[in-house]
């Protein structure tokens, strides 16, 4: 098993055992994000569906809406692909998506965020994530920032995931913020 399947799935087991623990955890993150960060004027935002023990982002996703902005959630269109996201808004009917992640119907229109909530099971203060290792985000975000739009990832995850160093490669996409439920920090390279 390589370093990154090993730290994979220890933090698989960690994070299982701090969402047990940490019920207000997205309310926590949702603060901290709004008071440190906040969304940019007129920006479009991208969050996610939380899936089993993901810190959940949706405290956030309501926020943005209820602040006029849009929001999309993504979407697996192809393996080796860039995400693409379908708007959403509170209550919308979803329907499974690759992996039976939950995401908005075809018809949704499409969004592209210049802010983008990006799950992950681990990070490091120079702000590497640890991701589920499909690279989906490392290629939205290096296809986002080619075109030319200024472009803000924010990874959100539990404090308790925080580890030295995460395993990378060369192709792997460096984030703007950290948001946990303990806190939201720059990591040097705010867009």
């Amino acid at each position: 098993m390589d370093e990154k399947a090993l730290q994979r799935r220890r933090c698989m087991e960690l994070r299982k055992r701090l969402h047990a623990s940490l019920g207000d955890a997205g309310e926590r993150a949702c603060r901290h994000f709004l008071s440190t960060i906040g969304f940019p004027a007129g920006a479009a935002i991208s969050a996610y569906i939380p899936v089993g023990s993901e810190l959940d982002v949706l405290p956030l996703a309501r926020a943005a809406h209820a602040g006029g902005h849009e929001v999309g959630m993504p979407v697996v269109v192809a393996r080796d692909r860039p995400l693409v996201f379908r708007a959403w808004t509170p209550g919308d009917r979803l329907e499974a998506g690759a992996w039976n992640i939950p995401i908005p119907p075809a018809d949704a229109a499409p969004v592209v965020p210049s802010l983008l909530l990006v799950p992950m099971l681990a990070f490091d203060s120079g702000g590497y994530r640890l991701g589920y290792g499909g690279g989906f985000y490392d290629r939205t975000l290096q296809e986002l920032r080619r075109s030319g739009r200024t472009v803000t990832a924010v990874g959100v995850c539990y404090a308790g995931l925080e580890v030295d160093a995460v395993p990378r490669q060369t192709h792997d996409a460096r984030l703007d913020w950290i948001v946990t439920e303990d806190g939201a920090w720059s990591t040097g390279e705010v867009a």
